[in-house]
């Protein structure tokens, strides 16, 4: 088996092991909402900030994602409210881990994350409709992966990326702060249905591509 095939089952695993996390905490979260909705009181402002700290340094120092916890983010402040923690708390991480790459280059970032796993993306960033594969990639690459793969091997303007950024992952935001408030049933049928659009998605992409480099 190739490093390229490991690779790829080892990220299937990862998406798998986040989802039950997801699912898991989404029906304790349903469970116990009574008791959830009394921490929020009394946790107060300090819940929300230390959320949006917490997700920006998992995604510019540490090697975990915070998507499993949006469940518990719902059910503390309500769906609308965690999808808006959630878009602040990647937005800024995905600048600093950003502008990290920007400033100081691969010494920095290799300690962070291996260097094999950005390598991947350079040549996608040399295209031209950058701003765009940047906001596809968001949708679907884990934000420090990608801030830190943006930063190293293009050029493009931190004000633009910051935008590409937002519209990338406010869909993402929104749907599993809500779907995080559902059965875990319904969790499963949105999953499905999200998958087979963004896999009809890229392919119909791929096609295009195909079909005009044959021309």
């Amino acid at each position: 088996m190739t490093n390229d095939n490991k690779n790829k089952i080892l990220s299937v695993l990862g998406i798998a092991v986040i989802l039950a996390i997801f699912v898991s905490l989404s029906f304790i979260t349903t469970s116990y909402e009574s008791q959830i909705n009394m921490l929020a009181e009394r946790g107060g402002a300090f819940g929300p900030i230390a959320y949006i700290f917490i997700t920006v340094v998992a995604i510019v120092v540490a090697p975990i994602s915070t998507v499993s916890f949006i469940p518990v983010a719902s059910g503390l402040w309500g769906w609308f409210t965690a999808a808006m923690l959630s878009i602040i708390g990647w937005a800024i991480g995905a600048q600093i881990a950003f502008h990290l790459a920007r400033r100081f280059g691969k010494p920095l970032v290799g300690r962070l994350i291996p260097i094999e796993k950005l390598i991947k993306f350079e040549e996608r960033f040399s295209e031209k409709r950058l701003f765009w594969t940047v906001v596809f990639l968001r949708m679907i690459i884990p934000v420090d992966i990608l801030s830190y793969a943006v930063g190293l091997f293009s050029n493009m303007n931190r004000g633009i990326y910051f935008l590409a950024t937002v519209i990338g992952i406010t869909p993402f935001a929104f749907v599993l702060a809500y779907v995080g408030t559902l059965t875990v049933w319904l969790q499963f049928v949105v999953f499905l249905v999200v998958t087979v659009i963004f896999i009809s998605w890229y392919v119909g992409i791929r096609i295009i591509s195909m079909y005009q480099h044959g021309k």
